[in-house]
């Protein structure tokens, strides 16, 4: 008896302008990200926010981004003002990654839009949008799936696995993270 079929390749496709540019602006982007950006002297934040903004990223004032953060494609990029965003941080947005104002990012944090479709044989990539709300940290090593919204005020401990919408003002902990208990205001 033969085995099942689950996905095959072969039949792949990647959907029409997914990455939302031209692959020659794509693969500037990636040439400028590893030889200019995460080449740069760690406390040049503005010219790292420069090079973002000039591939199209929005982001407000006092942002500091580390040279080791990746950011895949820029253009799908938006963040609030007062933002920091650590060291290995990936932003692997093939959808939009909203970040609001006064967000904490440390380091080895994942945010991942995309994913690929496991009911279907042609195993289509999908992409959903990211949402970090004002005033939230996210601590190391956490991974934010895709279409997640992460509400304002809330902290997620260290290491958690966040699948699903958290709202504001929460202490969140786990894989998958879960509500451990509301965030005291200062």
């Amino acid at each position: 008896m033969r085995d099942p079929i689950y996905q095959d390749l072969s039949q792949f496709s990647m959907p029409p302008n997914f990455r939302g540019k031209n692959v020659f602006i794509v693969q500037l982007w990636w040439i400028v990200q590893a030889l200019l950006f995460s080449t740069s002297p760690d406390f040049l934040y503005g010219y790292r926010a420069w090079l973002l903004r000039l591939f199209g990223a929005k982001l407000g004032n006092n942002v500091r981004i580390r040279p080791s953060a990746k950011v895949t494609f820029p253009w799908k990029l938006e963040v609030g003002d007062n933002v920091w965003i650590g060291y290995d941080t990936i932003i692997y947005n093939l959808e939009k990654i909203t970040i609001g104002s006064n967000v904490a990012i440390a380091h080895r944090v994942y945010l991942c839009t995309g994913s690929h479709n496991i009911s279907k044989l042609t195993f289509d990539i999908e992409s959903y949008p990211i949402n970090i709300e004002d005033e939230v940290w996210l601590p190391n090593d956490i991974f934010v799936g895709p279409g997640v919204t992460i509400g304002h005020g809330t902290v997620v401990a260290a290491r958690s696995t966040v699948l699903k919408d958290l709202e504001s003002g929460i202490v969140a902990v786990g894989s998958p993270a879960r509500k451990l208990r509301n965030r005291l205001p200062a």
